[in-house]
């Protein structure tokens, strides 16, 4: 049996959201890794398959990635380290947006086409894939439910795509960064759908480290992480990801989240 104290002994560091291609996910937690071993913080790169809200919880989270719901929703103590800047379509500094992506086949040209269809959404507890497509639908509804029924639960971007092409549903809401990616990694996956809208922007997917960080630990993470993307070493891995720059950000950025929640649930809509 563990003690805490030994349980705890090395710092993790891991990048759960955006993993399409694991060899450049390795190397950008390598290099993570090394920029921060540099600073006499020395961690390793783990890959958490699953339940990430217990991950993001644990006290030896020297540095992850989560979705921005889960922040403002369910995360309340941990820190917020910052939010790189993805190169993707639809991105605009540290934000992005969804993209409403549906079959070549349908003739609907907006979400206000959807009306008695059926949605898929990667989790109940996205930014990207369901808070995002409920307040988008919030300001069509009127009465009654949008969708035919409630959304098909996929569990990942990527398998909503999957569900598109199998008919089990007929419009998604996917972020724009895995769009991008699987644009590269798995233009297949792609074949056959089309980008109808894109939603509003929202601040990226946040970085986060554990409550017991110290001040001084936090601040050696952001100064790695802007190494990172400024230095030239890096450049090749950073671009392998998409990722072009990095903001120290704040909860305050994310509060619009929680803003079209509630926007949504004085219009009626609490769920899809």
């Amino acid at each position: 049996m563990h003690t805490p104290q030994a349980k705890y002994a090395v710092n993790n560091i891991a990048l759960p959201m955006y993993n399409i291609a694991q060899p450049e996910t390795a190397a950008l937690g390598q290099a993570m890794c090394e920029l921060l071993a540099e600073r006499g913080l020395p961690a390793q790169q783990i890959w958490p398959q699953s339940d990430l809200l217990a991950h993001w919880r644990r006290d030896d989270v020297l540095l992850s990635q989560t979705c921005g719901y889960p922040l403002v929703t369910q995360l309340p103590d941990v820190q917020l380290v910052g939010c790189f800047h993805y190169l993707a379509p639809g991105c605009e500094g540290f934000r992005y947006r969804s993209l409403l992506v549906t079959r070549d086949e349908e003739r609907a040209t907006s979400l206000a086409d959807f009306r008695g269809r059926r949605a898929v959404c990667n989790s109940a507890d996205s930014q990207s894939g369901y808070n995002v497509l409920r307040y988008l639908v919030s300001q069509l509804a009127s009465e009654g439910r949008f969708f035919a029924d409630a959304p098909h639960f996929s569990g990942s971007h990527r398998q909503s795509l999957v569900a598109l092409h199998n008919r089990v549903a007929d419009i998604a809401a996917i972020d724009c960064v895995t769009f991008a990616l699987l644009q590269r990694h798995e233009p297949s996956l792609l074949r056959g759908l089309r980008v109808i809208a894109q939603s509003p922007l929202a601040p990226g997917l946040p970085l986060i480290t554990s409550q017991r960080s110290s001040a001084a630990t936090l601040a050696s993470i952001r100064e790695a992480l802007q190494q990172l993307v400024s230095d030239a070493r890096f450049r090749e891995t950073c671009a392998a990801a998409l990722i072009g720059g990095f903001s120290v950000v704040t909860r305050q950025d994310y509060a619009l989240l929680l803003r079209w929640r509630d926007e949504a649930a004085a219009r009626g809509v609490t769920q899809l």
